[in-house]
Order: structure tokens, then sequence, then C-alpha cells
């Protein structure tokens, strides 16, 4: 039985958790294949002690997708943001990761109201994200979530820039 539950990460959980990300980033941005940046990028930002660091400092950051007891997904929420375009602090939906061979099967969809739900709970009536702006297939989601873009910023990796999109969701 393929049982879908959600959660907070734990400790325990670090080194899997880290092997997502790596992988899902690979498997989204790495148009070229891995690039030096790319690996240098995802070793030090996926590492397994940011991971426990991350959990340790706050264990409501990360939301966890699990199938059968097994990482599948991560949604990652940072508080202490600043929407780049605004310049006011509203958290931000840092990530939402879910391995390919579980897309459409409702696990992004889930993670988001989790991570939502989660932000609501803390007192916050909104909340940001950024994609990069040629990932079609999240930005297509996130607009049926409820996201509208609200301008373009940079994200720097090494000697490159990416355009990103920044998105906004007010919740009702």
């Amino acid at each position: 039985m393929n049982e879908i539950s959600f959660g907070k990460a734990k400790l325990s959980d670090s080194l899997r958790i880290s092997v997502l990300l790596k992988t899902v980033y690979i498997q989204t941005y790495a148009v070229d294949g891995v690039t030096f940046e790319f690996a240098n990028f995802i070793t030090k930002r996926f590492s397994t002690e940011n991971i426990e660091n991350t959990i340790k400092e706050n264990p409501s950051q990360l939301i966890i997708a699990y199938q059968n007891g097994n990482p599948i997904g991560v949604a990652e929420i940072i508080y202490d943001s600043t929407c780049p375009i605004r310049k006011l602090s509203i958290p931000e939906l840092s990530k939402l990761y879910v391995l390919e061979r579980f897309y459409g099967k409702g696990i992004g969809y889930g993670l988001i109201n989790e991570a939502e739900k989660e932000v609501r709970e803390n007192g916050f009536k909104e909340f940001n994200l950024e994609v990069y702006v040629n990932n079609g297939r999240a930005i297509a989601f996130y607009e049926r979530q409820g996201y509208a873009s609200i301008g373009n910023v940079d994200f720097p990796m090494e000697s490159n820039t990416y355009e990103n999109l920044v998105m906004n969701k007010v919740f009702n």
C-alpha cells in the first residue's frame, strides 16, 4: 500500500532529505548536465549538516511528504524573509520539491497546503515564493494555487545569475 502522509522533518531523515533535494534540483535545473557551479551549489546548500541545522533551529521550517515512511517531497518555509520586490517582511515558500516519479499525484498540492496552513497558524496573511522563469510547469502549478506574479529578481550562483519570478498569495 502506498500511504502518503505529511509531517515535520525529523533529524533522522536529514540524509534522505539531502539526497531528495539534490536529486530534484538536478532534475529540474541541470539543463546542461551537472556543471561545477551546480555541483558546488547543491553540495553546500543541501548538505546533511545544513538540513540537520535547519531542523534543530526551526522544526516547523521543513514539511515532508512521505510514502510508506520515506521522503518523496519537501516544502521549506522561511519566516524571516523580505520580499525582494515590495521590501516587506513576508514568509517565503523557499522550496517545493517533489521527486519526479511522484508528479501528478497531489504531493505538491498537499505540501503547499500544509505550508500555507503553517504560515496562517503563525498569524501571517500572505506568502511569497520565487520560481525560475523557465520552469513553466511550476509557474502553472503556483498560478492554479492562487499565486500571482509581482515581479522578477536575479538568483546569483557563482559567476552566473538566473532570472526568477516572484509570486505572492494573500490568504482570505
